[in-house]
C-alpha cells in the first residue's frame, strides 16, 4: 500500500523559513516523479514545485528563488525548503508521487501570519 505522509508544516511569521518533508513508502520511489501542490482556502490546488527522477526541477513562477524542492532517494523522501515566506504562501501543502499512477499524501498546513 503506498503512503506518503508530510510533515513540517506550522505557523511562520511574513519573512520567516519552513522545511516540510514527504516520507512515501510502498512505491519504487525512484521511479517517481515527485511535487510539491498548495492549496489555499477557496482556491483550486495548484503546483508548487516538482522533481524527477533524474533531477529536473521545476518551480511555480511565484515560489521561484524562495523556494527549494529536492529528494533523498536513499530515504524515499522528498523535501520543499521555503524561505522568505508570504501571507499568500498560506494553505495546506500535499506531497504527489507520479509514475505509472498518481499519490496524495493527506497534507500538511502552513500558516503564514503575523
Amino acid at each position: 500500500q503506498v503512503q506518503l505522509v508530510e510533515s513540517g508544516g506550522a505557523l511562520v511569521p511574513p519573512g520567516g523559513s519552513l522545511r516540510l518533508s514527504c516520507a512515501a513508502s510502498g512505491l519504487t520511489f525512484i521511479r517517481y516523479d515527485m511535487s510539491w501542490y498548495r492549496q489555499a482556502p477557496g482556491k483550486e490546488r495548484e503546483l508548487v514545485a516538482s522533481i524527477s527522477p533524474g533531477g529536473s526541477i521545476n518551480y511555480a513562477e511565484a515560489v521561484e528563488g524562495r523556494f527549494t524542492i529536492s529528494r533523498d532517494n536513499s530515504k524515499n523522501t522528498v523535501y520543499l525548503q521555503m524561505n522568505a515566506l508570504k501571507p499568500e504562501d498560506t494553505a495546506v501543502y500535499y506531497c504527489r508521487a507520479k509514475w505509472l499512477n498518481i499519490h496524495w499524501g493527506q497534507g500538511t498546513k502552513v500558516t503564514v501570519s503575523s
